[in-house]
C-alpha cells in the first residue's frame, strides 16, 4: 500500500494538486507523524517543538488533534487525508453485507462544509482517482471500493447510525451551540462508538483555538508533551504550517487585538475569555418539568422582550413575578426567523396582556419601530436603561444564591451557560454569547429577572454585588 508522503510526492497523485510544493515542510512532518513514517532530522525538530515530547514515535496515531492558526491549511489537509484514507486503505473485511465504511467530515455549518467538499471532489478529480467514484451528491461521494466520503454539520443527532473508517472534525472549538452547551463533547461521544468496528479508525480534530475550555482545550491539557501513544497533540502558529501568509497580516492584526491575534495567527488559547456561568448553577435553579406557569389575577407580572427584525436573530420574549425574595420566571417565547415582525409582535403582545402585563420593557432596538408595534396593540414599550452585558452581571449574583426559579426550557439553560466574560486592555468586563452562538432568549429572561428583582418594594441588586459579579475572584472569600 502507498503511503501518504509517497502519494504526496506523486505527480499522478496528489502532487498534482500542490502549487508550491517547498510550503508543504511542516505538513509533511505532520502527516509522517501522524501515519507513522520516518521523520528527517529537520521534521524530527518541528515535531519536537509542535508536540512538546522529547521522544519520536515509533508508531501511526488513531487519535490526532491539530491546534493551528487560521490560514495555516487544515481544512485542505483534512480532505487531503480523507482522500487518502478513501482511496488507499481498505475495510471490506470489516463490513457487513450492503455496509459501506464513511469517511465523515464534520465541519461547523453547511458553508464550511462545502468549501471541504470542494477539496475532496477536486483531490478525487484526478485521473488516478476519478474511475473510483460511482455516484456523487453535493455531499457525499460514493466510491467503487464500498467506501462513501461525506461530509455533515456539527450535530450529534444526525451522526448516529454509520459505520466510520475515520471521523475528521474541522475547525471544532466554533462549533455552534444551538442545542448543547457542549456539542464538541457530545459529538465525539456520538462519533467513537461508530468507529468501534472498523480497528484501524481515525479520528482527527483540528481547529484554532479559542477559550481554555471544551474538548480541544482538554485535549491539550490532557496530551500536550504526552508519550501517549495513541493520541497526538500537534499546535503551531499559522506561519508554522503556512509561510505563505504574510507577516504584514498577523502585525497588523495584534496591533488591532492582540489577545485575538495570539489565537488565531499564533495558535494560543485566549486568556481574556472564560465561562460566565457554570452549568451546575443554572440547573441548580431550574424548576424540573415545569415548562409554563398559567398567569393568576393575584399576581404582578413583568415582561422584557428582545426585539428582531426576522431575517436572522429570534424575537424573544419572557414573563416573571416575585415571590418574596425569589423572582419566577413564568413564561419564555421564541420565534425563530424568518417571521413577520409585525405579526410576532402582536401575537407577544396578547399573551402580555394575558399576564396583565400593559408595559414591556426591551432591548433598544431600532429606535422608535417596536414602541409603535407594540403600542397597536394596548402594549407600551419602554427601552432599557441597561444593556445586555450588565443585565447578565446583575442576574449572575441571583442565580449563584438561587434566587431565581427558571423554566425548564433547553435553550435558555445552553444559551445562559454558552455565556462568555471577556476581558478588555482596560480590565473592564464584558459578557455576550460565544461565536457561533446566541443569547436573545438569555437575553430577554435576564432582561426580565433583573426588571422584576430592582421593582418597588423588592430586593435590589447592590453596587457590592455588582462589584462581586465583576471580579468574583476578589470577593470570593466574603460570599
Amino acid at each position: 500500500m502507498i503511503d501518504i508522503l509517497r502519494a504526496l510526492d506523486d505527480k499522478r497523485l496528489f502532487a498534482s494538486a500542490l502549487r508550491d510544493k517547498a510550503t508543504w515542510t511542516a505538513w509533511r512532518a505532520f502527516l509522517a507523524a501522524m501515519f507513522g513514517l520516518p521523520l528527517s532530522d529537520a521534521e524530527a525538530d518541528l515535531f519536537r517543538a509542535c508536540t512538546g515530547r522529547a521522544a519520536l514515535p515509533d508508531g501511526a496515531f488513531s487519535e490526532a488533534w491539530l491546534i493551528c492558526g487560521r490560514r495555516a491549511g487544515k481544512s485542505f489537509v483534512l480532505a487531503l487525508i480523507a482522500v487518502y484514507l478513501a482511496c488507499f486503505r481498505g475495510y471490506v473485511e470489516y463490513l457487513g453485507p450492503g455496509e459501506r465504511a464513511t469517511i465523515m467530515v464534520i465541519a461547523a455549518d453547511r458553508r464550511q462544509a462545502r468549501v471541504i467538499m470542494r477539496y475532496v471532489k477536486g483531490l478525487l478529480a484526478i485521473p488516478a482517482l476519478a474511475n473510483l467514484i460511482e455516484a456523487e451528491t453535493a455531499d457525499s461521494v460514493d466510491l467503487a471500493n464500498r467506501v462513501t466520503i461525506e461530509v455533515g454539520t456539527a450535530s450529534h443527532k444526525t451522526i448516529r447510525g454509520y459505520t466510520l473508517a475515520a471521523a475528521l472534525c474541522d475547525e471544532l472549538a466554533f462549533w455552534p451551540q444551538e442545542d448543547s452547551a457542549t456539542p464538541d463533547v457530545e459529538i465525539l461521544a456520538a462519533l467513537r462508538p461508530a468507529m468501534a468496528t472498523i480497528p484501524n479508525a481515525m479520528l482527527l480534530c483540528a481547529s484554532s483555538p479559542y477559550a481554555r475550555r471544551g474538548a480541544l482545550w482538554e485535549a491539550f491539557r490532557r496530551y500536550f508533551g504526552s508519550n501517549d501513544p495513541g493520541v497526538l497533540v500537534w499546535k503551531a502558529a499559522t506561519r508554522t504550517m503556512n509561510a505563505t501568509v504574510p507577516q504584514r497580516v498577523i502585525d497588523e492584526a495584534m496591533e488591532r487585538d492582540p489577545a485575538s491575534a495570539a489565537a488565531e495567527y499564533g495558535a494560543e488559547f485566549r486568556t481574556d475569555v472564560e465561562g460566565f456561568v457554570s452549568r451546575e448553577v443554572v440547573e441548580a435553579c431550574v424548576d424540573d418539568g415545569v415548562f409554563e406557569r398559567a398567569p393568576l389575577a393575584s399576581i404582578r407580572y413583568h415582561g422584557f422582550v428582545d426585539p428582531s427584525g426576522g431575517s436572522s436573530d429570534s424575537f424573544t420574549m419572557a414573563i416573571a413575578h416575585a415571590e418574596g425574595d425569589t423572582i419566577v420566571l413564568d413564561c419564555v417565547r421564541e420565534v425563530k426567523p424568518p417571521f413577520s415582525p409585525e405579526a410576532t409582535a402582536a401575537a407577544l403582545a396578547t399573551t402580555l396582556k394575558a399576564y396583565g402585563v400593559t408595559t414591556v420593557c426591551g432591548d433598544r432596538y431600532a429606535g422608535e419601530w417596536p414602541r409603535e408595534q407594540f403600542r397597536k396593540h394596548g402594549v407600551d414599550y419602554e427601552p432599557s436603561e441597561k444593556p445586555r452585558s450588565d443585565l447578565y452581571l446583575e442576574l449572575l449574583p441571583a442565580l449563584n444564591s438561587r434566587r431565581v426559579s427558571l423554566l425548564d426550557h433547553q435553550r435558555l439553560i445552553v444559551q445562559l451557560v454558552g455565556l462568555e466574560r471577556r476581558t478588555s486592555r482596560s480590565g473592564k468586563d464584558s459578557i455576550d454569547h460565544g461565536p457561533g452562538a446566541h443569547d436573545d432568549v438569555a437575553n430577554a429572561v435576564a432582561g426580565v429577572l433583573v426588571l422584576t428583582a430592582n421593582a418597588p418594594g423588592l430586593f435590589v441588586v447592590t453596587e457590592e454585588l455588582m462589584a462581586w459579579a465583576r471580579q468574583p475572584r476578589r470577593y470570593a472569600r466574603r460570599y
